[in-house]
């Protein structure tokens, strides 16, 4: 095992490994691709990828990230040609954003390059460790009430 992992205690190491991954997924897509992605586009547009055409407000709260930096990345995206922008029809302060093809291609591309990275980490510690990961990581936690964590 890595040593500077030994130490690390689980929400440090799921932060590690999280961070890890995401950073070897985004320069993957990059050294491959013209359009270059950051993790936080990639978030929005798998958000929109998933729901269809929705309202700006909706995407801001799914990707916590704040309204500002999540206005900056949809304004990248389209520039892009990821995605469009339209005015919602009954309300003129509120926006909508939906994928383009253009983006679907771009989404399930990525997507099949997270397949890939799994393959190769199921390939290093064996098929049977990814899979338990995988159900520990689905599994109930017991974290969604904060009230029940306190003592």
């Amino acid at each position: 095992m890595n040593a500077d992992l030994d130490n690390l205690n689980l929400i440090k190491l799921i932060s590690e490994r999280h961070f890890q991954l995401r950073d070897l997924s985004e320069s993957l897509w990059n050294e491959q691709w013209d359009i270059h992605m950051a993790n936080s586009e990639w978030l929005i547009l798998a958000g929109v990828y998933q729901k269809g055409e929705t309202p700006i407000s909706w995407v801001t709260k799914q990707v916590n990230i704040t309204r500002q930096a999540t206005h900056k990345f949809i304004k990248r995206l389209k520039e892009k040609g990821l995605v469009q922008v339209t005015e919602l029809k009954d309300n003129k302060k509120e926006k909508s954003i939906k994928i383009t093809d253009l983006g679907k291609k771009c989404y399930e591309q990525n997507e099949s390059l997270e397949i890939w990275l799994e393959q190769q980490i199921a390939d290093k510690i064996g098929a049977e460790k990814v899979n338990e990961l995988k159900r520990l990581l689905k599994s109930e936690w017991g974290l969604k009430d904060e009230n029940s964590l306190k003592t």
